[in-house]
């Protein structure tokens, strides 16, 4: 054990997009928020990882302006009161991402940062958390740590590291030589023949005030805009939301490179934790429980002559028969079929869809809100028709349409709708009708989900044709955000 004076701050780094998991994995809801590998999603998962005691702090999230909200829900679901919600205005990797974590710590001498991926699956809690334990004794020290997975075969998806000497006074850590890029299989083999390499697992232990030394030493351009994001950053609601103009003046550079080949004193911790940064559809593959032919499925599928195979469905049922090593992913608007050793090619099917402006690269039919969510039933000229929950006290922005009027069908719950300047209260079975250009508020005022059918009619139905007035959720200055 550590002393009990040094304080664990769990920092987990929300900001990728799964685009090799599509079309599960999208942009504005990407694999992180999913619940890819048991009952709670990945981020929900990597919060808990650490249990808030007396040594470890409640989690600091860094994330995208978009995700906020749900990201917010998903931590309240499984209980976790988050220390910090910060908002990144721009991408801008891992370095700028944790700098600006560091620079929120209260007593950053005395602050163990264990810097965590949101997109991670570990299988062994214990031999992570007594990992943590052991590399946070080093970070306290003066180390800047990082957790080596111990490989388990010649893959060519992950970076490694090359390990040095064992740290002084330790038969565990060692000195930290070099990071190596994604090897080629010959090379791979070679490594794992070596002893001498680990998989980089991209999870950081430091002490808050020695990676922002480092960070001013090596990288001042990222310290500079780092500090002024901070300074000048504002609070919205439960978020710190950073300077957007000071912190696009960052640099985008990861801790690997950044930081951590630039340092004397970087430490590397062997482990075997049953951990996959699941990057792919085989790696899922490789996570689940495969049945006697080696296929994982997930959902409501039949198999016939099938081997080695995942096969996902969100809605539908999937047939599939007389094929071998293949990914079947399916979405209530898209579906993937390839070649399991393939996927990898994934991501230049995203690359297509974003090209084309289509909107399956970014959203799914069921779109999360900060009141709850809406999904598109039906779509045709001049009409649309959606499903529409709202959460137990949740309050739709007062707003206008110049393009269309609107029909509201109470299924469940009681909704409380604002028309003008009538407000009533609608039960399940009755409606609610909103003409072009009147002001309007959908509430739910009771304790369980409201649910209606919404029916659009118009010459235009986009999500960008809204004028609010009001919001609670203070998201006047966004568009496309009912």
């Amino acid at each position: 054990m550590i002393a009990a004076a040094v304080s664990i701050l769990p920092v987990i780094l929300s900001g990728g997009s799964g685009t090799r998991l599509w079309p599960i994995s999208r942009a504005g809801h990407p694999k992180q928020l999913q619940n890819l590998c048991g009952e709670q999603t990945l981020l929900q998962q990597t919060a808990l990882r650490l249990p808030h005691d007396d040594q470890v702090q409640s989690p600091a999230i860094i994330c995208n302006n978009d995700q906020r909200f749900i990201i917010a829900e998903q931590l309240r679901e499984v209980g976790v009161d988050p220390s910090l919600i910060m908002l990144e205005p721009i991408g801008r990797s891992t370095t700028p991402a944790l700098a600006a974590a560091a620079l929120s710590v209260a007593e950053p001498e005395k602050t163990v940062l264990v810097a965590m991926p949101a997109d991670h699956y570990i299988g062994d809690l214990s031999a992570f958390q007594a990992a943590i334990q052991d590399a946070a004794r080093h970070a306290m020290a003066g180390r800047l740590m990082t957790l080596g997975i111990r490989p388990q075969s010649p893959h060519t998806g992950y970076g490694y590291i090359e390990m040095g000497p064992t740290l002084p006074g330790s038969s565990t850590a060692h000195t930290l030589a070099r990071f190596k890029e994604k090897p080629d299989q010959t090379t791979a083999a070679a490594y794992i023949e070596s002893g001498k390499y680990l998989w980089n697992s991209g999870i950081f232990i430091v002490r808050a005030d020695r990676f922002l030394q480092e960070v001013e030493r090596a990288q001042p351009k990222i310290m500079a805009a780092c500090r002024k994001a901070v300074a000048l950053a504002k609070r919205d609601l439960d978020f710190l939301r950073l300077d957007a103009e000071a912190f696009a003046t960052s640099p985008d550079l990861s801790i690997d490179y950044a930081i951590m080949e630039q340092v004397q004193d970087a430490g590397v911790l062997p482990v075997s934790c049953g951990w996959s940064d699941i990057g792919n559809w085989p790696a899922l593959w490789q996570l689940g429980q495969k049945d006697t032919a080696g296929n994982v499925t997930c959902g409501d599928i039949i198999l016939q002559d099938v081997s080695n195979s995942y096969i996902r469905s969100e809605g539908r049922l999937v047939a599939v028969l007389g094929l071998n090593n293949i990914i079947v992913a399916e979405t209530p608007d898209a579906l993937l079929v390839a070649d399991m050793a393939r996927a990898e090619e994934v991501k230049s099917i995203v690359t297509r869809l974003r090209a084309e402006k289509r909107n399956e690269e970014h959203s799914h039919e069921r779109v999360y809100r900060p009141w709850g969510y809406y999904e598109s039933l039906n779509f045709g000229t001049r009409f649309q028709v959606k499903l529409i929950m709202v959460k137990p006290e949740g309050k739709l922005s007062l707003q206008m349409h110049h393009h269309r009027a609107e029909h509201w069908i109470v299924v469940s719950g009681t909704a409380k709708v604002t028309v003008g300047n009538d407000v009533k209260l609608v039960s399940p079975n009755e409606t609610a009708y909103i003409p072009l250009g009147v002001a309007h508020r959908l509430e739910n005022p009771g304790k369980m989900p409201l649910q209606l059918i919404e029916v659009q009619s118009g010459d235009y139905l986009g999500e960008d044709d809204i004028v609010r007035f009001e919001d609670v959720y203070r998201r006047s200055a966004e568009t496309h955000k009912a």
